[in-house]
């Protein structure tokens, strides 16, 4: 059901702190803070003993006591202190942990074998640490929909017309044909338009006047990791063996979804762009937008959801349902190898 040797987002880091948090990911329990020094801790979130949840007891220093007995328990989820029998700690007090790391204002977990957690295989941000690059605050929220739903939805330029009337002002079809790419991480959706107008949503955020060239790009990575790339830059300059002009604006969406269970999922994003790095109002602006859309898209998810565990009768796919058949098989294969094979899978690049 889910990729495990592979990082998905736990939190947004300034969000964990000395402070017992209880969450769960991919129908895991886990418990997560951080030492006195910062560093962030992810445990399974249950006592050895009875399974009270470690969330439910207390931090003290950098060690956490469970509630029920006090059996203590270090960051790698070793017992070290078990106040009932002082001297006789079981050997099987133990608890699991699970490597986490921080990175893009972001707090990784690794769900999968530990011994193959390794940082550089998260997710890359191009571009993050360029100060001419903008970003903004980015958010987060609960859907109560599978995770597969979101990502198909992120790889699905057409139901912006429909959906974000209100907040991309639509304009989410065209007639030219979408290209649909298999890459080693995933699948990418695209097309360029060719002497259209802008988008409503970016018409204010280009430094040309007039028409545009412009490209869709949703590009879906696993394990559930959501890149929308919107390329705007004037005719005759636009085109995939094009460079970028000195007017072209380029936004990347950076989309983060976490299965919570079967049922739910936590979604991550902010968006990063090549220009008006310093305006506030900019980033404020991008940033409101793109949090109406997702609870547009939240809505009608979880209908979806609803809609498709339940269904009383067959449903059908459409053409542009090309690019989501195509990532669930992607990662069909990679979850198969990997429940054989754990240590061959392909991980994030």
């Amino acid at each position: 059901m889910y990729l495990k040797n592979c990082w998905y987002v736990a939190a947004w880091s300034k969000d964990i702190g000395h402070a017992l948090r209880a969450e769960t990911f991919l129908g895991e329990n886990v418990v997560l803070y951080r030492q006195q020094d910062g560093t962030p801790v992810a445990l399974e979130d249950a006592c050895p003993h009875r399974k009270l949840p470690l969330s439910k007891g207390n931090l003290k220093g950098d060690l956490v006591e469970c509630g029920y007995h006090g059996l203590t328990f270090d960051c790698s989820g070793k017992c070290i202190d078990s106040p009932t029998q002082r001297g006789m700690t079981p050997r099987r007090a133990v608890v699991k942990s699970y490597p986490v790391v921080d990175r893009y204002r972001l707090l990784w977990i690794w769900m999968g074998d530990p011994a193959l957690a390794d940082p550089d295989k998260i997710f890359p941000v191009e571009n993050f640490d360029d100060t001419s690059w903008g970003l903004t605050d980015g958010g987060v929220m609960d859907i109560d929909c599978h995770y597969l739903w979101v990502c198909d939805n992120l790889l699905d330029p057409s139901h912006v017309a429909w959906v974000h009337v209100s907040s991309f002002a639509g304009a989410g079809t065209d007639e030219e044909p979408l290209n649909v790419e298999k890459t080693d991480r995933g699948v990418i959706v695209s097309r360029w338009i060719e002497k259209k107008p802008p988008s409503p949503y970016y018409a204010k955020l280009v430094s040309f006047e007039g028409d545009c060239d412009r490209l869709q790009h949703y590009e879906m990575c696993m394990p559930a990791i959501g890149l929308n790339k919107s390329i705007y830059t004037p005719i005759g300059t636009g085109g995939y063996d094009k460079d970028p002009v000195d007017e072209t604006f380029i936004n990347i969406s950076y989309n983060f979804m976490t299965p919570i269970d079967e049922d739910r999922t936590r979604y991550f994003w902010f968006q990063h762009r090549n220009s008006l790095s310093d305006n506030a109002e900019v980033s404020k602006y991008m940033n409101d937008g793109a949090r109406m859309a997702f609870l547009e898209d939240k809505d009608v998810l979880e209908e979806v959801h609803q809609g498709m565990k339940h269904a009383k009768t067959p449903h059908i796919d459409l053409g542009l349902d090309a690019g989501a058949k195509q990532f669930r098989r992607v990662l069909g294969r990679a979850i198969e190898a990997e429940s054989t094979t754990p240590e061959g899978v392909l991980q994030s690049a």
